[in-house]
């Protein structure tokens, strides 16, 4: 009775789904052509037999129901097919938007493109990063602004070692040493954006900006402070927040405080739109309308302003372009992304616009 269970229960093995799946073995035998040949047709090797030997070895793939098995295909062409693509906040039309355009130019190039998004967390996105380079990813895309210190030491160690096995590592932001760089115009942006503010007459601004730490805060903060400056206006304060939606809507309560001050009118500069998106509606909240009370500028023009009222002022720069130059870098190592640099241009909307009285 022992030996009876064990024979079937070997049976039922031998007879599962693996075993009933076709093999190359069985494309090969079918075709009448060596398994070498087999693999070389099917695994997309650019050793190519004669155009009648592929077509018999496809011909009877199709008839056997043969599933390409994508490491031995990976193997064949030293390639996978496979793009990284690290983000820090899917769900900010910031991200989306970049993630849109190299998206694009992935599928214009067959690859598959694979996402990580990492909830601003320095340590996800080093170990996306890592887990793109196991898998054997063509090329690492990774967008967002550096941290500055040890965070952006550690995805510095990553892309190292990735590189240097072969990969190709682009960085949407800061440059980051071995990675190539599509670099925002984060300072030249908001520096125009100063300019234009002050141009219509304005003179007392405030900043809402995200913690010291996050680079591309700094650099818009720090260009706009700057160019207010050297226009001769002046910034009252600068408040540091989260950089995000709830961020912007958490500083209404000081914006709210500024603006109802016996003062000139206050124009706030909120670093990116979504924080701009969350201050006015914490000032809707305290009964604070702008630009009836207050101005607000943002950053980035994000596709959702367009359902926004009021308009909101805001720097434009090229977010599908960033996206879709990244990818074409993580395609060809010899393109160089920074040569051309990307322009910003300085959109004024209802947002900045003083009622008349």
């Amino acid at each position: 009775m022992g030996d009876q269970v064990a024979m079937r229960a070997s049976t039922g093995t031998a007879t599962g789904s693996d075993a009933s799946r076709p093999r190359l073995q069985d494309v090969a035998g079918r075709a009448g052509v060596s398994l070498a040949t087999a693999s070389r047709v099917l695994n997309g090797s650019s050793r190519q037999p004669g155009a009648e030997l592929v077509e018999r070895v496809r011909t009877a793939a199709h008839e056997l129901g043969y599933v390409v098995n994508a490491q031995a295909q990976a193997l064949a062409r030293s390639r996978t097919g496979l793009l990284g693509l690290v983000v820090q906040d899917i769900s900010d039309p910031y991200f989306s938007s970049i993630a849109a355009g190299a998206q694009s130019v992935a599928r214009e190039q067959g690859l598959h493109l694979l996402l990580a998004s990492t909830d601003r967390d320095p340590e996800a996105e080093r170990d996306a990063v890592s887990a793109f380079a196991a898998h054997r990813a063509d090329g690492i895309v990774v967008v967002g602004s550096r941290w500055g210190g040890k965070h952006d030491a550690a995805l510095r160690r990553e892309l190292a070692v990735y590189t240097s096995a072969g990969g190709v590592a682009v960085v949407v932001g800061q440059p980051l040493a071995g990675a190539l760089t599509v670099q925002p115009p984060n300072v030249e942006g908001a520096r125009a954006l100063a300019h234009a503010l002050v141009d219509l007459g304005l003179r007392r601004f405030a900043v809402v900006a995200g913690p010291e730490r996050i680079v591309t805060s700094r650099e818009r903060s720090d260009s706009f402070a700057g160019g207010v400056l050297g226009r001769g206006g002046h910034v009252e304060t600068v408040i540091a927040t989260q950089f995000s939606r709830d961020g912007g809507f958490a500083a209404a309560e000081q914006v709210a405080r500024l603006a109802r001050a016996d003062a000139p009118r206050l124009c706030v500069f909120a670093v990116s739109d979504v924080m701009a998106i969350g201050l006015m509606a914490g000032l809707r909240r305290l009964g604070v309308e702008a630009p009836r009370d207050v101005l607000v500028a943002g950053f980035d023009d994000v596709p959702t302003l367009r359902d926004h009222t009021p308009g909101l002022t805001t720097v434009r720069i090229p977010l599908v372009e960033m996206g879709r130059r990244a990818v074409l870098a993580a395609v060809d190592a010899s393109r160089t992304p920074g040569l051309e640099p990307l322009e910003a241009e300085v959109v004024l909307r209802e947002s900045t616009s003083p009622p008349r009285r």
